[in-house]
């Protein structure tokens, strides 16, 4: 047989036509643009209806001529493409939109006068006051249900996945399962009637955190438990065979592999209860004065400080400034948790 036989007499046409890089872009582009133009034609005031039109434009686009050029099989798969895309924006956007107006409105009172004193005797209306008070309150609360939840939380993942077999471990996991969906209002009377009501221990800070610690520990069970699911079963194996013990095994080899997962449950929870306001608003009252013993009296939050200087305010005024303020700084300490629990998975994940 020749070589002539064996060379290609043209190029390959099993290459389908495709469309250029930018061809989202540009579609995106026309779908804003005709959205605008159909809403002004149509006297659609709110910027969601023209928003709507312009997703709608682009998945429709994206489809009709992608199924032109490139066939009805790459066009579906553009139109799964494209609605992710509309999707993420309209979540995003949502959210850019809250920060941008928090941040707006809260930079009109927040400096350090504003972070190191409390409300004292400022009356409402007036200007000036802080939110010392709530900020100490907060990190009081959160504190003391994170090292009450952490330990029990952790314990009992350890149980679920190590040793939990027959009915106490599916009983037990029921019981978080139920815990995961009860609303903070129901954790709060809870604590009320047994805690104030029954034992008669007063209002106080400590009962704010004891209602915060039902809600922060089927978090920490949940996020424990699936962390140390994911550790290898033939590092506890090695381990086994050169004779350690299991409970060293957990303690030596489980545990430092799943720190760094763990960790990041434990802040996602932190940041759970940081903004609750319902148990804090039925169990600790509030206090405009600084109380530094979270088990004694009344005494403030940021969340109920939020809460209080926005009902008070009226919707302008200084109280209304300092809501706004005071809603920023809880957005940067959620934040800022969040931002430790990636830094920490980061650093302690396994190599």
């Amino acid at each position: 047989m020749s070589n002539a036989t064996l060379t290609p007499k043209g190029p390959s046409t099993l290459r389908a036509a495709s469309l250029p890089k930018w061809f989202a872009w540009a579609v995106a582009a026309g779908s804003v643009a005709l959205g605008l133009g159909i809403s002004a034609v149509a006297g659609l005031e709110s910027s969601i209806q023209w928003a709507l039109i312009a997703g709608i434009l682009f998945v429709l686009g994206s489809y009709v001529i992608a199924a032109r050029v490139e066939g009805k099989r790459q066009a579906k798969d553009r139109v799964a493409t494209s609605v992710v895309w509309v999707a993420f924006l309209l979540a995003v956007i949502p959210l850019a939109s809250l920060v941008w107006e928090t941040v707006a409105r809260g930079v009109k009172v927040l400096d350090g006068y504003f972070l190191s004193h409390s409300m004292g005797v400022v009356a409402v209306s007036e200007p000036g006051g802080g939110i010392y008070h709530a900020i100490l309150g907060t990190l009081e609360q959160v504190g003391i249900a994170t090292a009450i939840s952490v330990p029990i939380g952790v314990l009992t993942a350890i149980y679920l996945v190590e040793y939990g077999r027959g009915r106490l471990a599916q009983a037990v996991t029921f019981f978080v399962d139920v815990m995961t969906g009860i609303p903070s209002i129901v954790a709060g009377l809870f604590i009320l009637s047994t805690w104030i009501l029954i034992l008669d221990m007063g209002y106080s800070g400590f009962a704010g955190a004891m209602a915060l610690t039902i809600l922060m520990l089927p978090v920490v069970v949940r996020s424990t438990e699936e962390m140390l699911k994911l550790v290898p079963n033939e590092l506890r194996e090695a381990s086994l065979a050169l004779g350690v013990p299991k409970w060293r095994t957990i303690l030596k080899i489980v545990l430092p592999t799943a720190i760094g997962g763990i960790t990041t449950g434990v802040m996602l929870a932190v940041a759970r209860i940081a903004g609750e306001t319902a148990p804090v608003l039925l169990l600790v009252w509030g206090s405009s004065y600084i109380n530094a013993n979270p088990f004694e009296g009344p005494q403030a939050s940021l969340p109920m400080y939020i809460y209080l200087q926005f009902q008070q305010s009226g919707g302008s005024g200084a109280a209304y400034d300092r809501a706004w303020a005071a809603s920023l700084t809880l957005i940067a300490f959620i934040m800022i948790l969040n931002l430790a629990a990636r830094g920490i998975a980061r650093w302690k994940a396994p190599r």
